[in-house]
């Protein structure tokens, strides 16, 4: 049976005064299960705060909307405590504790794309939270709290049953939260908005690729991450992951038109894709997107640290390296039209930009 690639939205999970969850179902995009990939986002209103968790996930975090505070800690090492904002990604390996706290008027959204392949459920994320309704502490008997950390059972009861929200909770105004530090960005969080290009075709579009050398916690991660920028109207080049990585992309910003072929010359997606959309791209399945006029942004997780993708268009199309003969025998033409296809698309390398 063939998978439905077609792009979904996110549904809520929880939320309440100071925010809300909203994750990816497997269920509605199958591609999720089939590839062990999570996909969630949280939107934290001023004075959120989404509650201490660990996941059964590695995953990248990537900054949306707004800008606000990160609390993480990985394992036996101090917390670090971040300034966030709109293009930031970070990396979240196994066993790190976080917190995100909004204190602004803006909403502050975080998308969160990760490895489920581990996980409780494979294409979701299973958070564990350390306080809340739901917390550890809840679990627990009063006798094993108190033990664990030499607390009278007084004590314990407060903490256990105080803090009655669950996931994401309000703050007063007035609370005082920890305050970052600007050296605790160093390794741990990369704008890719500010970031310098990789890729910059005037009037096509930009790229910014994360991977082990701008953000070298990535591989612990076991992922890798590019934000692609497309002009109005531009074409981004068909092309394909060559080292069996999966693509999942989210659309930040715009819409477009997408395409995707896969085995036997199939088309087996042709869509219209816009903001808050999610969509994968299977193992060395062809893809390529044209923006709409107001043009169109995209963030992406690639399953390997460190992405290899082959272009079929374009100055370093795999076409531009086969010898004429060999095309001309592959596509059964003359010269003169192996050398119209073969001249073309000399100068631009992935981006085009729309006819004149």
């Amino acid at each position: 049976m063939d998978l439905d690639l077609s792009p979904k939205l996110a549904k809520k999970v929880y939320g309440g005064d100071g925010g809300a969850y909203y994750a990816w179902c497997p269920n509605e995009l199958p591609m999720l299960r089939e590839s062990n990939i999570g996909a969630a986002k949280i939107a934290l209103e001023k004075n959120g705060l989404a509650l201490p968790r660990y996941s059964d996930s590695a995953k990248v975090a990537y900054v949306l909307q707004g800008s606000g505070v990160a609390g993480i800690v990985l394992p036996e090492k101090e917390e670090k405590v971040l300034a966030i904002k709109k293009g930031d990604a970070i990396a979240l390996p196994f066993g790190v504790v976080t917190w995100w706290y909004n204190k602004q008027d803006t909403e502050l959204v975080v998308l969160f794309l990760g490895d489920t392949s581990t996980a409780h459920k494979a294409g979701s994320f299973t958070d564990f939270f350390l306080t809340g309704s739901n917390g550890i502490f809840t679990g627990f008997s009063t006798e094993f709290v108190s033990r664990a950390w030499d607390l009278e059972e007084s004590v314990v009861k407060t903490l256990v049953g105080q803090q009655s929200g669950k996931g994401i909770v309000k703050l007063d105004p007035n609370f005082q939260m920890p305050e970052p530090k600007a050296e605790h960005r160093n390794g741990m969080a990369l704008n890719c908005e500010e970031a310098p290009l990789d890729v910059d075709i005037k009037n096509g579009g930009k790229v910014v690729v994360l991977n082990t050398k701008n953000l070298p916690l990535v591989g612990e991660v076991g992922l890798g991450a590019d934000l692609v920028r497309l002009n109005g109207s531009a074409m981004c080049s068909p092309g394909f992951s060559c080292d069996s990585a999966l693509q999942v992309t989210y659309i930040v910003r715009g819409s477009g038109r997408a395409q995707v072929v896969g085995v036997d010359g199939k088309r087996v997606l042709e869509t219209t894709v816009k903001a808050g959309n999610l969509f994968i791209v299977p193992r060395f399945f062809v893809v390529s997107k044209i923006a709409n006029p107001e043009g169109l942004e995209w963030f992406s997780i690639i399953t390997t640290p460190n992405p290899i993708f082959t272009h079929l268009a374009g100055r370093t199309s795999v076409w531009k390296s086969l010898s004429p003969q060999v095309l001309q025998a592959s596509f059964n033409v003359s010269p003169e039209v192996e050398e119209k296809f073969s001249s073309k698309r000399k100068a631009e390398e992935i981006f085009f930009p729309p006819p004149k």
